[in-house]
């Protein structure tokens, strides 16, 4: 099993900063990829980045070149760094974590953390 913590979540004007942070631990065999996704009201869970146990990055296309994702792999961290933040962004994100064993894919999730972009 994989348990997934984030932290960094809260209310910011739009144009501001957020830096969203999630570890990893118990068992990390075999992580292929972590990454964050975000679920706003009454929408589907979508993909925000991600970032592969070799370094390849793949973002939304509404957050491309606001949003960075980076991981630590010594720290199993990864951290979303979200720039330019618009009242769009506001939505439940949630840390994921894709272990790949045999074929087998196995998605872990975080407990959520609410951003809220607002004037």
């Amino acid at each position: 099993q994989v348990q997934l913590v984030e932290s960094g979540g809260g209310l910011v004007q739009p144009g501001g900063s957020l830096r969203l942070s999630c570890a990893a631990s118990g068992s990390r065999f075999s992580i292929a990829a972590m990454g964050w996704y975000r679920q706003a009201p009454g929408k589907q869970r979508e993909l925000v980045a991600e970032v592969t146990s070799g370094g390849s990055t793949n973002y939304a296309d509404s957050v491309k070149g606001r949003f960075t994702i980076s991981r630590d792999n010594a720290k199993n961290t990864v951290i979303l760094q979200m720039n330019s933040l618009k009242p769009e962004d506001t939505a439940i994100y949630y840390c994921n974590a894709v272990r790949m064993l045999i074929g087998v894919r196995t998605d872990y999730w975080g407990q959520g953390t609410q951003v809220t972009v607002s004037s």
